[in-house]
C-alpha cells in the first residue's frame, strides 16, 4: 500500500512541474502594464524560469532514487516468497519421512513380539516333562490344538528353513602308487577304466644247498650257486564303479609275461662251466575283486578313514603246475620249463587307509593283513604264510593339474608250512621306496607314473608302474 501511494504522489508531482502551462492560475493577472518597465518584467520571468528548472532537476533525482529503492524492495520480496515455498516443501517431505519411520517402528515391534513368543515356546518345551503314555499325549495335544483354533489365534510357527547338513568330505586325490596306496574314491554313477603297465626287475645271487652237515664246516651233498635275473611285465585292465559317493567296487584282470635267466654252478662237484637256463611264461594272471568304503566324513579335524577289501582268485598258472627238468651239465640241478603267472592259492586282504589333508599336502597311511588260504597239491597240504603290510607317505599338489607323492611300503611274509611242518627260511620282507607323479591330461583323463626302489633283499630291485585312469559318467540306477 505504501509503495502504491508513493508511486501515485511522484507521478502527480511529475505532471505538475513538467506541464505547468496547462495549470490554471487561481489569481487574475493585472491588465495594467507599464511599458517603460518592460525590461524589468522580462528579467523577472527569466529568474523564475531558472528556479523552475532547478526544481525539476531536484524532482528527477528524487524520483530516480525512490524508483531504485522500490526495485530493491520488490526483488527482496520475491526471494522471501521463494524461501517460503521451499520451507513448505521441506515440511511436507519431513512429514512423509516421519510417517515411514513410524511404519518401520511398528514392523520392528511386531517382529520382536514374534521372537519373544518363540523364545517362550522353546523355554516351555525344555521345562515340560516327557509324557509317559504316548497315546494320551497325542490325544491331549490334538484337543488343545482344536480348542486353540476355535478360541484364539494360532501359535506362531518358525520362519525359514533348517540349515543344510554338512556335506561329506571326499578323500583327496593322491597319485596311485600301488593297488592299495593312493588314488581316490569314484563318484556315484561314474565308472573308471584304467589300463596300466607294470615292469619289475630282480637281480639276485642265491646259494642252494641240497646236502647235510656231518661236522661243523663239512657239508656232504650238492652246493649250487645261482645268479637269477628276472623280468616281469604285467598288463592290467581295471574297472572301478562308484555305487555311492562313499562306496566303490573294483575289478582287475592282469596279463603276465615273465622271463628268467639263471646262471648256475655246482661248487661241491667241481664244475668248471656255468649252466645257463632261460625260461619264460605268459598267461592270464590272478583276478582281483575289491570293495572300498569311506567310513567317516572327515570333519572336526579328524582324518578320513577308508576301508578296503581285496580278494584274489587263482586264475593264473600255478607254480605247483610247472614242470621241472634236470640239468645235464649239472647233475642234481633242476630248472623249470616254464614260469608261473599266478600264486596258486586264494587270498583275502582287508586293510584300512587314513588320509589327513593339510593344504597343499595330504598325509596318508595304511595297514593291511592278507590271509592266504591253504591249498592241497601233489607235495601235500601247502599253507602259505600270511602277510602283514604297512605303508605311509605324503602327497603334494603343485597346481590344478600336477601333483606328486612320496611313500614307503613294507610287507612281511610269515613262514609257510607243508602238512603242518614249518618251512624254515620261508619268511620274506619286501620293502620299497615309492615315488609317484600325476598329471591331469584332460578333464576325465589322468596320467599316473610311479617308481618303486627295493630296499630289502627280498624285494624287486625296480618297479615301474604307468596308469591311465579314464572316467565316464554312466549314471546310477538308484
Amino acid at each position: 500500500m505504501i509503495k502504491k501511494t508513493l508511486t501515485k504522489n511522484i507521478s502527480q508531482l511529475y505532471f505538475c512541474f513538467f506541464y505547468k502551462e496547462e495549470i490554471p492560475l487561481s489569481y487574475p493577472r493585472k491588465s495594467t502594464v507599464f511599458i517603460s518597465n518592460k525590461q524589468s518584467v522580462n528579467n523577472y520571468y527569466s529568474y523564475n524560469d531558472f528556479w523552475f528548472s532547478l526544481s525539476k532537476l531536484f524532482i528527477c533525482c528524487f524520483i530516480f532514487f525512490n524508483m531504485t529503492e522500490l526495485q530493491a524492495d520488490s526483488s527482496t520480496q520475491s526471494e522471501i516468497e521463494q524461501l517460503k515455498v521451499l520451507i513448505d516443501s521441506q515440511q511436507e517431505a519431513f512429514k512423509k519421512q516421519s510417517q515411514l519411520i513410524n511404519a518401520q517402528g511398528k514392523k520392528i515391534q511386531e517382529l520382536m513380539s514374534q521372537v519373544n513368543a518363540l523364545s517362550r515356546n522353546v523355554s516351555a518345551d525344555k521345562v515340560s516333562t516327557p509324557v509317559k503314555n504316548k497315546q494320551q499325549a497325542i490325544k491331549t495335544t490334538s484337543t488343545k490344538s482344536k480348542s486353540a483354533k476355535v478360541s484364539g489365534p494360532q501359535a506362531i510357527k518358525p520362519v525359514g528353513k533348517k540349515p543344510p547338513k554338512p556335506k561329506t568330505q571326499r578323500p583327496p586325490e593322491i597319485p596311485r602308487l600301488s593297488d592299495t596306496v593312493g588314488g581316490v574314491l569314484t563318484r556315484k554313477g561314474n565308472i573308471v577304466v584304467e589300463p596300466s603297465v607294470q615292469y619289475n626287475f630282480t637281480d639276485t645271487n642265491r646259494l642252494f644247498l641240497d646236502a647235510y652237515t656231518f661236522l661243523p664246516a663239512v657239508v656232504i651233498g650238492l652246493i649250487d650257486v645261482r645268479e637269477i635275473k628276472r623280468h616281469s611285465i604285467f598288463a592290467n585292465l581295471s574297472l572301478r564303479y562308484g555305487i555311492t559317493d562313499r562306496l566303490e567296487f573294483d575289478f582287475k584282470v592282469p596279463y603276465v609275461y615273465r622271463s628268467d635267466e639263471q646262471r648256475s654252478r655246482a661248487v661241491s662237484v667241481g664244475a668248471e662251466n656255468d649252466a645257463i637256463f632261460n625260461a619264460t611264461g605268459s598267461n592270464i594272471g590272478d583276478l582281483e575283486l575289491g570293495v572300498k568304503y569311506q567310513l567317516n566324513s572327515g570333519t572336526d579335524g579328524w582324518p578320513i578313514f577308508v576301508g578296503n577289501f581285496i580278494s584274489t582268485i587263482p586264475t593264473g598258472k600255478s607254480p605247483f603246475d610247472v614242470e621241472y627238468v634236470e640239468s645235464t651239465a649239472l647233475p642234481g640241478v633242476r630248472f623249470p620249463t616254464e614260469l608261473a603267472t599266478g600264486s596258486g592259492f586264494y587270498s583275502l586282504q582287508p586293510s584300512i587307509t587314513a588320509l589327513y589333508p593339510t593344504d597343499p599336502a595330504v598325509f596318508f597311511g595304511g595297514l593291511s593283513y592278507s590271509v592266504n588260504l591253504k591249498t592241497n597239491e601233489d607235495i601235500g597240504a601247502f599253507d602259505p604264510g600270511d602277510t602283514l603290510g604297512v605303508s605311509f607317505g605324503m602327497g603334494v599338489s603343485l597346481n590344478e593339474r600336477t601333483s606328486f607323492s612320496l611313500g614307503y611300503s613294507h610287507r612281511h611274509v610269515f613262514n609257510s608250512s607243508i602238512n603242518g611242518n614249518t618251512i624254515d627260511g620261508s619268511t620274506a620282507d619286501v620293502g620299497q621306496l615309492l615315488v609317484g607323479y600325476s598329471y591331469k591330461f584332460a578333464k576325465q583323463t589322468l596320467f599316473n607314473l610311479s617308481l618303486g626302489i627295493g630296499v630289502t633283499e627280498d624285494s624287486p630291485d625296480l618297479k615301474l608302474d604307468f596308469r591311465v585312469p579314464m572316467t565316464f559318467d554312466v549314471g546310477a540306477p538308484w
